[in-house]
């Protein structure tokens, strides 16, 4: 589904907008009837670490995650986190 909406619109209610996106509507904002920005949910890959804990116990599995595993991720997804460096527009 496609919502379209002013600038004004989104300004009065971001929080009930980044709702409808969080259920998977694309919003297309639009000035003078031309459109200026998509909002959209991003794509998430893989899936929940909590997701991957629950199907193991569903298969009966006995496996541990110790804290030193659980550091080691959090380790990695920081070293593959960038920063945003958005283009400038001069």
């Amino acid at each position: 589904m496609t919502v379209h909406m002013t600038e004004a619109e989104l300004a009065r209610d971001l929080h009930t907008v980044l709702e409808k996106v969080r259920q998977g509507v694309e919003v297309i904002i639009e000035q003078d009837s031309r459109p200026v920005a998509v909002l959209k949910a991003p794509v998430v890959k893989g899936r929940m670490i909590s997701e991957v804990i629950a199907a193991l116990k569903a298969r009966g599995s006995n496996a541990v995650i110790d804290d030193d595993f659980a550091h080691d991720i959090e380790e990695g997804i920081k070293a593959h986190r960038e920063p945003w460096n958005p283009p400038s527009w001069e």
